[in-house]
């Protein structure tokens, strides 16, 4: 299937490693113009080298004022953004609730709230004004079933769900599309941290707490972001959906 996505300007949060990197790579192979983001200035120029990216832009989320500027640089040498891929490392984990401190909130916010919005405010006008966008935010399953050692992506994560379910309706006639998919047990080195650093013990726990009885594979979710990116995909926005392998329990 061509997705029809050729040619168009794409940016790709988180893309050093993991599933970013997997959804630039997976866009790359569809003919996008993908410039790639991450923190580390090194590690995103090396990524962008490694996969044959279109350029490299270094930000920290953490920055959210900075979010204009990525924009710019990404316009100024590449073009309007057509495809965004919102996607940052998940905040800390902790098995006590009520551990984390005032900074540790605020800082949760930042990542995975306000920097995501930051990026959306600067970029959807020109998405609505040529009639063609595609957002695709990475989240978790948590925002539908929270996790254990998890209470500031369970919390963060369903707030910038909201918004972006929000935005997704305001902007939904004119061309645009915002997604989120909530990511499931990838291996990647997220999940091997939740269970004590061990790939190898996050695989037997999958093997026997998911349906489908492994571990998803970062170009899993790469191929339902490609999708959500297509032409295609014009009447899907304001969704969430799992790729989990049969994680959530529930019907909806």
């Amino acid at each position: 299937m061509d997705l029809g996505i050729a040619g168009r300007v794409a940016l790709v949060g988180g893309a050093t490693s993991g599933i970013g990197r997997a959804i630039a790579a997976t866009l790359l192979a569809e003919g996008a113009t993908v410039v790639v983001s991450a923190r580390d200035d090194a590690r995103t120029a090396t990524a962008a080298t490694e996969l044959g990216a279109a350029g490299h832009v270094a930000w920290d989320t953490a920055d959210v004022a900075g979010a204009d500027g990525v924009v710019d640089a990404v316009e100024r040498d590449h073009g309007p953004v057509d495809l965004l891929v919102t996607n940052t490392g998940g905040p800390p984990i902790g098995p006590d609730p009520l551990a984390f401190d005032d900074a540790q909130w605020v800082d949760a916010q930042r990542h995975l709230v306000r920097a995501p919005m930051a990026l959306l405010r600067r970029v959807l006008p020109g998405m609505r004004e040529r009639g063609f966008g595609r957002v695709v935010n990475v989240a978790s399953t948590s925002v539908r079933e929270p996790l254990p050692q998890l209470v500031l992506s369970n919390a963060e994560r369903s707030a910038a769900l909201g918004a972006f379910k929000t935005l997704a309706l305001h902007v939904a006639g004119d061309g645009v599309t915002i997604n989120t998919l909530l990511t499931g047990a990838i291996a990647t080195p997220r999940i091997a941290a939740a269970h004590g650093g061990s790939m190898e013990e996050a695989q037997r726990a999958a093997a026997t707490s998911i349906p489908a009885g492994r571990l998803g594979r970062p170009e899993e979710m790469a191929a339902a972001a490609a999708f959500l990116c297509s032409a295609q995909a014009a009447y899907i926005t304001g969704a969430a959906i799992p790729v989990d392998g049969g994680r959530l329990r529930g019907v909806w």
